[in-house]
């Protein structure tokens, strides 16, 4: 009789379960964040990663029999590597933001529409369980009246004075592959917030003042950059640095009666209506295919969910001509 660790160690069972594994090409290998993105697939059991391939070499991905494929290039290659996505009929992953310009982000939609492929941009604060918090006290359980107020704050002491890979640095140095520097690199997360939070409400008008505070290291880029967004009956303010003493992600939205503060990826402070103070709580998880991107990824291409709404082309279509208009805002200043 063969024993059940046998078995399960016999090639034909393990090949099967070889093949059950959810297969992840990536392309690209400039962008800092494919590191964690690896890091997160090797502790995983259920997947299994192709490449990664440099840009220049993508097309020997076909052939591999992907199930999905994640970009980890310069923002300026995104609709490059869409079309080898929409050739191979993949869904497609790129990190944010999702182009450099409107019309390069128009020709990730169409390249979408024509192939049918699904297209999602990853931030990480998409995974935040915080966000999730303020969302569903804003929007879904209306505690706090319609929104008036939100600040995004967004960054760290600088590419440079974190110690990124210079490939990464190279680029994001770069106008026209970064978009900008400061502005497009950080600016996108609370733009891709505030578009998410205002249900994909374009904003009436967008003003931006940037600087460049580290000439030496960072020009000819902005590494400091605040935008201002004017919706009917609300405002949003988007502080976007390279010169944070400490890295943050934190998100603060303040309502008719109330307010809530995201600090980071769990933690919570809301002051509900009538009271003296704020509360301070551990927001709940998130649903499983919610919960991270490779797990969201995974059931968009098994066609079990649709690219939730922080992820989805409809809202960083929006968020590009958010950092667009703030580009040539600050242009003009």
């Amino acid at each position: 009789m063969i024993s059940r660790r046998n078995f399960l160690a016999t090639p034909l069972v393990a090949a099967a379960a070889a093949q059950s594994k959810f297969r992840i090409a990536i392309v690209g290998t400039e962008h800092g964040h494919v590191q964690g993105f690896l890091r997160q697939a090797q502790a995983r059991q259920d997947v299994e990663i192709l490449g990664p391939f440099p840009f220049a070499e993508r097309t020997r991905i076909k052939g591999q029999s992907a199930d999905a494929l994640a970009c980890f290039t310069s923002t300026d290659r995104h609709p490059a590597v869409a079309e080898l996505a929409g050739d191979l009929k993949l869904p497609f992953m790129m990190e944010k933001p999702l182009a450099v310009s409107n019309e390069a982000a128009r020709a990730i939609a169409d390249i979408s529409r024509a192939t049918g492929i699904p297209v999602l941009v990853n931030y990480e604060t998409t995974w935040y369980r915080s966000h999730a918090s303020l969302h569903r006290y804003f929007l879904e359980e209306n505690s706090a009246g319609r929104i008036r107020k939100m600040v995004a704050m967004d960054g760290h002491a600088g590419p440079q004075e974190i110690g990124v890979h210079p490939d990464f640095l190279a680029w994001l140095k770069d106008p026209a592959r970064n978009g900008a520097g400061a502005l497009f690199d950080f600016g996108c997360y609370g733009a891709n917030l505030m578009t998410w939070l205002m249900g994909n409400q374009r904003p009436r008008r967008v003003t931006a003042r940037i600087q460049t505070l580290k000439p030496d290291r960072y020009s000819p880029v902005d590494d400091e950059a605040s935008i201002l967004l004017e919706y009917d009956g609300a405002q949003g303010i988007i502080q976007a640095s390279w010169n944070w003493p400490f890295s943050r992600k934190d998100f603060e939205v303040y309502g008719e009666r109330a307010h809530a503060h995201a600090y980071g990826p769990l933690i919570v402070r809301q002051r509900t209506p009538g009271a003296k103070a704020e509360t301070t709580f551990e927001a709940p998880p998130l649903a499983a295919n919610q919960a991270n991107s490779i797990s969201h990824l995974m059931a968009v291409a098994r066609r079990e969910v649709a690219p939730n709404a922080l992820s989805s082309l409809e809202n960083n279509l929006i968020a590009t001509e958010i950092l667009v208009a703030a580009r040539a805002s600050a242009q003009r200043a």
